[in-house]
């Protein structure tokens, strides 16, 4: 008997010994059967078929104007001035200030003639490519809560996030790249790394964090070179270390943090070169770079495609920690210039996935965690802003299978709450971007604790008039 066992081992040993070897002998096939999966980052089969192979999450953090963006509302005007109907007070943050309607014109484009702001001109040209859903919803006009639930699925306690599910259930076509990468200049978010968390899921599936303030491959992946030693070096240590590893599992139960941390370890030693060329957009040709144009925004674009390009399943890109889209003060000049310094980048996008036929099988979503009111917050005035708003507001998203010049649901005349059938609750996007990715968001699920978990837990419904 190995002395180091201790009281609990032998027990647990000695009382689930007969089991294990009869499942052994039910599953030895098997598990023969599938050992080519047995890498939690191997590619794999999703439920059906699905229309999407891959996802750039566009998170505009902090909440974007729905009114000011693509929900036009006329009856603002109308009303200027003056406090909403008492019918449109409630339930938001509404209740006693005045109409506040956008200073921005919109504009029909393309075929379709959806209405958009026309601080989105280059977007606006590829507008028949989009779903522009104008009937969102959520819970609470919270930043916290919402960017939970707009990420995890639940606004409150610990659960793993969409692109950890997707990259679980889907894997990664790249080995030396990361499956989930999530860029955001400037630091963390509200709620840090849980916005792009594993929770319950094993750790390898958690999203990669990269700081796309720096434009130097080093400083945007810490530690991504060793500078000390070699790569032969390096590896004589990862094999050293793989088997120190391997004699402490045999000596002890599965240890599921030990083993994400062995993946991390390889994985980043496989990214070293992988990384450096995904990430230098200096590669892209003069007129490519010329496209999407100058900034961060553009840089992280372009970086994004790139990543898709070399089979990476879900790339998540933020708007910046310190100018979110957090408009309680100075919005007409603050909106103008978040717009500005995204709406060429995004047009490229579109395009470029568009010319590389890249667009039919990857999803594109843009949107935050939730919107703002139609109402001033402050006093009315250049230096106006909106508050918070959760029971009505607008994304929209491109290609994957989605249905394009379509207008999915409605707000009412205010842009208060969504209204009619055509409303769409973050559950309900996360069932129909699952749809989509070729998975039945109910069977889709992970048991922990005694209880099969899901991304949408107990609720959500596959959003079929936004599916071509």
């Amino acid at each position: 008997m190995d002395a180091r066992m201790s009281r609990r081992e032998l027990l647990c040993r000695g009382g689930m010994g007969m089991g294990a070897l009869m499942l052994a002998d039910l599953m030895g096939q098997a598990l023969a059967d599938d050992a080519p999966t047995l890498n939690p980052l191997a590619p794999k089969k999703a439920h059906f078929s699905g229309k999407a192979k891959r996802v750039i999450h566009l998170f505009a953090n902090g909440g974007p104007s729905h009114v000011d963006t693509f929900d036009p509302k006329p009856a603002l005007e109308r009303q200027s001035g003056k406090p909403l109907p008492s019918e449109f007070q409630k339930g938001g943050n509404t209740k006693g200030n005045t109409a506040f309607p956008s200073a921005f014109k919109f504009r029909k484009y393309g075929q379709s003639g959806i209405e958009v702001s026309e601080i989105f001109p280059n977007l606006a040209q590829s507008v028949d490519d989009l779903c522009v859903i104008r009937g969102m919803h959520a819970d609470d006009p919270n930043h916290e809560p919402s960017l939970l639930l707009m990420n995890c699925g639940e606004p409150r306690l610990s659960r793993p996030s969409m692109g950890s599910w997707l990259t679980y259930g889907l894997g990664t076509e790249n080995q030396n790249l990361p499956g989930f990468i999530a860029m955001c200049p400037g630091g963390y978010p509200i709620y840090q790394s849980q916005n792009w968390q594993s929770g319950f899921l094993p750790g390898i599936f958690q999203g990669t964090y990269i700081d796309t303030q720096h434009t130097e491959v080093d400083k945007l992946v810490e530690n991504v070179r060793n500078g000390r030693i070699t790569n032969k070096e390096q590896q004589e240590q990862l094999t050293l270390l793989r088997e120190l590893n391997r004699e402490h599992r045999e000596s002890r139960a599965d240890d599921p943090q030990l083993e994400a941390r062995i993946q991390s370890f390889e994985l980043a030693y496989r990214m070293q070169m992988d990384a450096t060329d995904a990430f230098d957009v200096m590669r892209e040709p003069q007129h490519v770079r010329d496209m999407y144009g100058s900034g961060t925004q553009a840089r992280q674009l372009m970086i994004a495609r790139r990543l898709l390009e070399r089979g990476v399943r879900f790339v998540q890109v933020w708007t910046g920690r310190d100018q979110p889209w957090d408009n309680h003060a100075d919005i007409q000049p603050a909106i103008s210039k978040l717009a500005k310094d995204s709406d060429q980048a995004l047009g490229a996008l579109i395009r470029d996935l568009k010319q590389r036929g890249m667009l039919d099988d990857t999803l594109v979503i843009w949107g935050g965690e939730f919107g703002r009111t139609p109402t001033v917050e402050g006093r009315p005035g250049k230096n106006a802003g909106r508050d918070h708003q959760s029971s009505g507001f607008s994304m929209w998203m491109a290609g994957g299978g989605v249905k394009r010049g379509h207008v999915q649901g409605a707000t009412d005349e205010f842009g208060v709450h969504a209204i009619g059938d055509g409303r769409v609750h973050v559950h309900d996007l996360h069932a129909t971007i699952l749809h989509l990715m070729g998975f039945d968001h109910e069977k889709f699920t992970y048991r922990y604790a005694g209880r099969d978990f899901r991304l949408t837990d107990v609720h959500g419904h596959v959003v079929k008039e936004m599916i071509a």
